[in-house]
């Protein structure tokens, strides 16, 4: 399924280092209504994963849910924000998770189908106008619910790390950088960040396993 973009990658030499290192890709598309996408865009800004896995199982407990649940758009209505911030959710992210809702219910925000007949660009204006709802935010719902080929979100600080790893640079890389030099992964940038990713969590394990020094 990937091996175009593998062969187009592979012609950068730094990309193709990446690939033998960490092997075939198992990169899919969760195909998740577009509110449940969203809202769980919002609880991961600016979180590690683990510290955001855990509020997003508080917030669907919320409502009832058993793990892998997800609430409805009009059960987090019925909700006021306050509430929500019992998951641990921060009140700019309770209030723009129930400005989504309240988008969604009012036929606001594109369907998975919809999203279908709308290019990369729409879809960012359309979404980016909904409160709390950045260009990071889309491009995880671009990359990991539709799965759209060509996207690199090159503010995020993974894929700079990524990038930095790859590259063996000093210093982390501005996000210009990234988003200037990875034209050359076009039209398969969504890949690209795939191995970024995993290049940036593989240095992070290399130093976990690292003795510490005795003091």
């Amino acid at each position: 399924m990937h091996r175009p973009a593998l062969e187009h990658l592979r012609g950068d030499p730094v990309m193709a280092r990446l690939i033998e290192e960490i092997g075939p890709p198992t990169l899919g598309a969760a195909r998740q209504p577009t509110f449940q996408s969203i809202a769980r865009a919002i609880i991961y800004q600016q979180l590690s994963g683990k510290a955001a896995e855990t509020i997003l199982q508080r917030f669907v407990t919320l409502f009832g849910k058993r793990s892998g649940g997800f609430p409805e758009s009009e059960e987090v209505l019925s909700m006021p924000p306050r509430q929500l911030r019992r998951a641990g959710l921060s009140a700019a992210k309770a209030r723009a998770i129930s400005d989504l809702a309240r988008r969604t219910r009012d036929g606001l925000v594109p369907t998975l189908k919809q999203c279908d007949e709308l290019s990369d660009a729409q879809l960012l204006d359309v979404f980016t106008s909904i409160k709390g709802v950045g260009p990071w935010t889309v491009e995880m719902l671009l990359i990991f619910n539709l799965g759209r080929p060509d996207v690199l979100p090159h503010r995020d600080l993974g894929v700079r790390r990524g990038f930095q790893v790859a590259h063996k640079l000093r210093k982390l890389p501005a996000p210009e950088r990234v988003a200037r030099e990875g034209k050359k992964w076009a039209p398969h940038r969504t890949l690209a960040a795939w191995y970024l990713w995993r290049a940036a969590d593989g240095a992070k394990e290399k130093q976990k396993a690292k003795p510490k020094r005795k003091k």
